[in-house]
């Protein structure tokens, strides 16, 4: 029993420390725009909601070998579509989330009033 137990608590403890710190609300200057702020919420549980994206709507999320996975719709011309985003987490610290795919780089930062 302690041994299924203490299995289990390091499964939950490595679960835990992957995501770490990237909960919460990131936001970046809309391009050509830079004095209005969109972006992610990422909610623990995997729970993604669009911030100001109104056609963008993302739904869920997940890490998985330092990559940030990003799932959601994007809502426009009749149609509905969904999509995935995929990103290398390059860098992440308690106010700024960079994330790169190829040679695109988007640099985040948390928002505690949005």
């Amino acid at each position: 029993m302690k041994k299924r137990t203490f299995v289990f608590f390091s499964l939950l403890l490595a679960a835990c420390s992957e995501n770490s710190g990237i909960e919460g609300k990131w936001v970046e200057p809309v391009p050509n725009m830079p004095e209005i702020q969109q972006g992610v919420s990422l909610e623990q549980g995997g729970k993604a909601e669009s911030i100001n994206m109104a056609t963008l709507q993302y739904y869920a999320w997940e890490v998985k070998d330092n990559r940030l996975i990003l799932s959601g719709k994007s809502i426009g011309n009749h149609q509905t579509i969904d999509f995935t985003e995929e990103y290398e987490i390059s860098s992440i610290d308690k106010d700024k989330l960079v994330l790169k795919n190829g040679d695109y780089v988007r640099e985040f930062i948390r928002c505690t009033d949005c």
